[in-house]
């Protein structure tokens, strides 16, 4: 193109914004699109589960409460990042997340490998009040979440939309899951969350 049309482009606002959203358009389609094709991005690691009930309502109490603009769930294949935390982060084990929580701002420590990495009770009491296993901590306390039972009554629908999404819940899941729950509390349900998360391939190195 020559200079006449570049001066044609720069002095008509409508169709440089045209062009403009045309160029990232074609961009982003040409860098995205390949994923949806690609099995290490749509196809769940070996082993993976989707969230149990209890799980399922600690994921949402998770999101709800902030953690993740906190606590990322991505662990990049870095040898900084591996020594401390573990295997880096694959696709595949995220199939089921909806949203998915990857995200690499560390205003606490990385979770994607916390499950099994401290018991249930440790992890009762880092959240009644963070200060009295790590000190210098500046996480809210989340004590009331002892007392708020967990919503049963929303789960059935909730796993009927994940399933459209490709969560593979059978009729049997749905059907038990707001029993599944009766009588847990909310930090039962975070702490359930917290204790799944990276465990599919915690044992590989």
């Amino acid at each position: 193109m020559g200079n006449s049309g570049h001066a044609i482009i720069e002095k008509n606002i409508g169709l440089l914004m045209v062009l403009v959203i045309a160029a990232i358009s074609v961009g982003g389609l040409v860098e995205i699109v390949p994923l949806f094709f690609q099995k290490s991005t749509t196809q769940a690691v070996s082993g993976l589960q989707p969230y149990t009930a209890l799980q399922l309502s600690g994921r949402d109490i998770y999101i709800r409460e902030g953690c993740n603009n906190c606590h990322s769930q991505m662990i990049r294949p870095f040898r900084a990042e591996t020594e401390r935390y573990g295997h880096y982060s694959v696709a595949g084990e995220f199939v089921y997340d909806h949203p998915f929580l990857w995200g690499s701002k560390r205003t606490g420590p990385d979770l994607a490998r916390v499950g099994g990495r401290y018991s249930d009770d440790w992890h009762r009491v880092h959240l009644i009040n963070p200060r009295d296993l790590v000190p210098e901590s500046n996480m809210p306390a989340y004590k009331w979440l002892l007392e708020a039972p967990v919503d049963a009554a929303v789960l059935p629908a909730k796993m009927r939309a994940l399933r459209t999404l490709g969560v593979p819940y059978t009729d049997e899941d749905i059907a038990k899951a707001a029993d599944s729950v009766k009588g847990r509390t909310e930090m039962d349900a975070l702490i359930a969350y917290l204790q799944n998360l990276g465990t599919v391939l915690r044992n590989v190195r």
